[in-house]
């Protein structure tokens, strides 16, 4: 999906439905608006409700002050329209109250974004802008000077959040990221102090090796284009259940004993599609181009692995709250979660970069699944389903952990019971 090709009310109209659909809004919350090469400022209305919000109803502001639509434009214009004379830089705001994000508003806090080193660069500089009240020209001014300090997202005393971008993508990415590190962190804050990465350790992430040789694919088989469908289609699914965010999360498949499917680097993940996946063939990447920044990874796990045909990294939040705390990921809660998922041991941060082998050598049948700290969990499978169920029972594993810690002490399945549990699943 081409934003940069997309009139300004189109964009509003899907992403405030983003929004709205991925539960970071209410019916009455948040407001959108871009700015046009004239000045003109794009915002959505007053009083509409945002899960039916329809291109026609955005509202045009003119350089001039006059006012284009058929509503009024949002109470919160005044802070959109300062935002943008304090930073002439900036294309688009983003405004809501995902309920994460308020937890910190109204505690004071701004998320920690080291603990991602995707996140750290996608969110930039995160600020904090005092209370005023909703609409008035003291909130507009506090949110301009913090965004003026060189802030890209905001969070406002009780209140919300403001995120900004060059377009209304770039700051709805800034957006659910601030929100995924919020959402980690409340987890996380059950289970203990979480780490945090140091510039160099966000560094090695942005050294990733994808720039392998080049070749042109000679035609493409139906065995070929079947397994790009259902890669999009799982990918798709995987972001639709919070399990990948927009920026974050990988998927390959195996398609034959010399090649394999991996996603893109740097592209939505709600928008991925069949011919946005790239083939990688003995090392080689199909010409024009470029795999997910983890290609040497998966390609290492495949060839220690021959059974191994599916590969996923996501950053299904719970799983993360372990992934950034010393807390274990204990699979004996219930035989489901020990039967699929075994024994998921953690992989020491800067593991997953360069070549891949130690996580690949980590990997094995009793160890399918593990957590690469404060990066993401990794399942492996016989079948890309295969490996997508291992990340939601792990996914359910941590949240069912974390839950628990609210009302008692984890009772787990005992030794004597696991062994009995392995006899007759055949484990050992």
């Amino acid at each position: 999906m081409h934003f940069d090709y997309m009139h300004p009310c189109d964009q509003i109209e899907i992403l405030m439905a983003r929004v709205y659909q991925y539960g970071m809004t209410t019916t009455s919350g948040g407001n959108l608006s871009v700015i046009d090469e004239k000045g003109d400022i794009w915002i959505s209305p007053a009083g509409v409700d945002k899960g039916t919000l329809k291109a026609e109803d955005v509202v045009r502001v003119r350089a001039s002050g006059e006012v284009n639509g058929r509503h009024a434009p949002s109470s919160e214009f005044p802070f959109h329209k300062a935002i943008y004379e304090s930073r002439p830089g900036i294309g688009a705001i983003l405004h809501a109250h995902p309920s994460a994000l308020v937890a910190f508003s109204v505690v004071g806090k701004v998320p920690d974004t080291t603990i991602l080193p995707q996140a750290d660069h996608i969110c930039g500089t995160a600020g904090f802008a005092p209370y005023a009240i909703p609409g008035s020209e003291a909130l507009g001014k506090h949110i301009a000077d913090t965004f003026e300090m060189g802030c890209d997202c905001v969070v406002l005393e009780n209140h919300g959040v403001v995120c900004s971008g060059e377009n209304l993508l770039d700051a709805y990415h800034r957006f659910e990221t601030l929100d995924y590190c919020a959402r980690v962190l409340l987890k996380s804050a059950t289970l203990g102090a979480h780490r945090t990465l140091s510039a160099e350790q966000i560094e090695m992430f942005h050294h990733g090796d994808n720039q392998l040789p080049a070749f042109e694919p000679e035609q493409r088989t139906n065995k070929e284009k079947k397994l790009r469908k259902f890669i999009r289609d799982i990918v798709h699914r995987a972001y639709d259940q919070h399990i990948m965010t927009s920026t974050s999360g990988v998927l390959s498949a195996r398609l034959d004993d010399n090649s394999f499917l991996i996603t893109p680097t740097g592209m939505d993940r709600k928008y991925i599609d069949e011919a946005d996946i790239v083939l990688i063939r003995e090392g080689r990447r199909e010409a024009g181009r470029l795999p997910s920044l983890s290609v040497q990874l998966h390609q290492a796990i495949y060839q220690k692995h021959p059974d191994v045909k599916s590969i996923i990294l996501a950053q299904a939040p719970n799983a993360m709250a372990f992934g950034v705390t010393e807390s274990v990921l204990d699979t004996r809660t219930i035989p489901e979660s020990y039967v699929v998922l075994r024994n998921v041991k953690k992989v020491p941060y800067g593991s997953q970069f360069g070549d891949g082998t130690q996580v690949a050598d980590t990997v094995s049948e009793s160890c399918p699944v593990v957590l690469l700290e404060n990066d993401a969990i990794l399942a492996t499978g016989g079948s890309i389903l295969q490996a997508f169920d291992r990340i939601e029972v792990a996914e359910f594993t941590a949240r069912s952990l974390i839950n628990a810690l609210s009302i008692g002490e984890l009772a787990p399945i005992n030794d004597a019971q696991l062994r009995d549990l392995e006899d007759a699943f055949d484990l050992r």
